[in-house]
């Protein structure tokens, strides 16, 4: 699936906060791939990088997949076709959420 394009419904943009947890700030967009089902029974979370303003869908390119080992979720990362993150950018921007959890970043 990496290097696959896929369209991101946005329920968190970029500037965002948990719907539950008040002090967890969205520095990114996150959402969803409407149709993917993933280990948890719903769609498929993804994040969306290299885009700098609020939006509701983004169309990009998966780059790497974040692997929990201590949950069942993976989370996709998705950007522009012509960025490229490394992995260290790429958990420096995700980190906000990722620091509760064991993850590995699969590119």
């Amino acid at each position: 699936m990496i290097g696959d394009i896929v369209t991101v419904t946005i329920d968190r943009p970029l500037g965002s906060y948990h719907p539950e947890y008040n002090d967890m700030y969205y520095p990114i967009n996150y959402g969803y791939i409407e149709g993917i089902i993933a280990p948890d029974g719903e769609e498929q979370d993804a994040y969306v990088l290299g885009v700098n303003e609020a939006v509701e869908k983004f169309t990009g390119k998966i780059i790497a997949i974040i692997h929990r080992s201590d949950d069942v979720e993976e989370k996709w990362v998705v950007c522009p076709e012509h960025c490229f993150f490394s992995k260290d950018e790429i958990m420096e921007q995700v980190r906000f959420q990722e620091q509760y959890y064991k993850s590995e970043i699969v590119m």
